[in-house]
């Protein structure tokens, strides 16, 4: 049976909505993630386009508030920013609660270029630290 991991932060439309998508992607034999955040907003199409880089598509994710998963439970309870880490209430249904935070790229500035090479650092520094944190690889 896969473990369930539901990825929290501020607006769900940047670093959770990635977190979701890689590890559904890369990990979805042993994981089933969701995301959410403490207001819902909306999915931020360089993050669609990020994703899509690595042949994950999340066109279709909707963002989402932590109501929506009230009463359901989950293996883990991952926050992606400090301000969920603050805000994420302890009653949500998680057996571990965790933090791991990650740079906000949607606050990069500059060119389009630029600004995306910043999407694609944290999609790339996502993979690799979810990757090792959920299968416990390079963990001690």
């Amino acid at each position: 049976m896969k473990q369930r991991v539901l990825f929290l932060c501020t607006h769900n439309a940047n670093r959770s909505q990635m977190a979701e998508g890689l590890v559904n992607h890369f990990l979805g034999d042993r994981w089933e993630a969701s995301s959410a955040g403490t207001e819902a907003t909306v999915v931020n199409p360089r993050a669609i386009r990020a994703m899509a880089e690595l042949g994950i598509d999340i066109s279709g994710h909707r963002s989402k508030n932590l109501a929506k998963f009230e009463g359901q439970t989950f293996d883990r309870i991952v926050t992606l920013c400090g301000d969920a880490d603050e805000k994420c209430p302890l009653f949500v249904g998680g057996v571990r609660r965790e933090h791991l935070g990650f740079d906000d790229p949607s606050r990069a500035t500059g060119t389009e270029e630029e600004i995306m090479a910043e999407f694609r650092r944290v999609r790339d520094e996502m993979r690799k630290i979810l990757t090792a944190h959920l299968t416990g690889v390079g963990h001690e």
